[in-house]
């Protein structure tokens, strides 16, 4: 296990309302709170772009992609890009495009589909119930991309099947050489965010694979995140992933929760790595 963490922020999400929630959305919000979380610790931020309008809906406008990334570099200078790709359908243009356009180090890539569901207390859906599709044509349309232009690509794996069809992608010739694994856990549908199912996880990821964990709700997730840090795994936290920090206080900003995140890692003996620890981690170029 390496005394060293790659931590990271997810600064957004997807549908989260900024009128209820601290998320940031415009690219000076998002550029603001890199330079945060930067100065607490993190050294990759993941992002997602919203519309202008009313930040409430995803995004995959080129020219704002553009304006957020410069942004975020200017203002946490080093800082690694994670973009998201997810979307819903064959049409994967978008996501593709803004990849090419902002040339992030990093970009999530959905490594298998899920029924993506939730139940209110009453019994009733929370939203009409949806396939979050990604087929392995789908896959490789990402890699195929992300390898033309150098982008690590860090594998979503939101239940134990995905988990295992990566470890197929790689012996497919699929993966490159250098990549990530994310287990997701939390989502309603998914697996659940349990520090008990972690080293199982682990197991079936096989040995060298670089991991982190991802963890979705309320104060479960910091006994994930203690554990993630115990088994030698990267750390991610942010308003995308949880409202509450470690005391079960509501956050109020992501560099709080990433506050909180560097606390348990040191805890736990890890200590951050700075930016280029993180490049060289991920097998990038320095000039990228």
């Amino acid at each position: 296990m390496s005394d060293k963490v790659l931590i990271t922020c997810a600064l957004n999400g997807v549908l989260t309302d900024p009128k209820t929630h601290p998320v940031p959305y415009t690219p000076e919000q998002m550029a603001q709170a890199a330079r945060e979380v930067q100065q607490e610790g993190a050294a990759m931020v993941h992002i997602h772009l919203r519309d202008q309008e009313t930040g409430r809906l995803p995004s995959w406008d080129i020219e704002l992609g553009r304006e957020v990334v410069e942004r975020i570099r200017e203002a946490a200078p080093g800082i690694l890009v994670n973009m998201t790709t997810g979307v819903i359908g064959e049409d994967i243009s978008g996501p593709l495009g803004v990849l090419r356009a902002t040339q992030p180090e990093v970009a999530a890539m959905n490594s298998g589909s899920l029924n993506y569901l939730k139940v209110r207390r009453d019994g009733q859906w929370a939203w009409p119930p949806m396939l979050f599709d990604n087929p392995v044509s789908k896959v490789k349309g990402y890699l195929d991309v992300m390898a033309e232009e150098g982008i690590v690509p860090e594998c979503e794996c939101f239940d134990t099947g995905i988990v295992r069809s990566v470890k197929m992608f790689k012996q497919q010739g699929l993966l490159p050489e250098h990549y990530t694994v994310s287990l997701v856990q939390g989502v309603a549908s998914g697996m659940p965010a349990r520090e008990d199912l972690l080293p199982i996880l682990v197991d079936e990821l096989g040995e060298g694979v670089a991991w982190q964990s991802i963890g979705i709700g309320r104060q479960e997730v910091w006994g994930v995140h203690r554990a993630t840090a115990r088994l030698g795994g990267n750390m991610r936290t942010g308003l995308e992933d949880t409202f509450y920090r470690l005391d079960g206080s509501r956050a109020e900003s992501n560099a709080q929760l990433i506050k909180d995140l560097v606390r348990v890692a040191r805890e736990e003996g890890r200590e951050p790595m700075s930016s280029d620890e993180a490049r060289a981690f991920l097998g990038l170029e320095m000039t990228k």
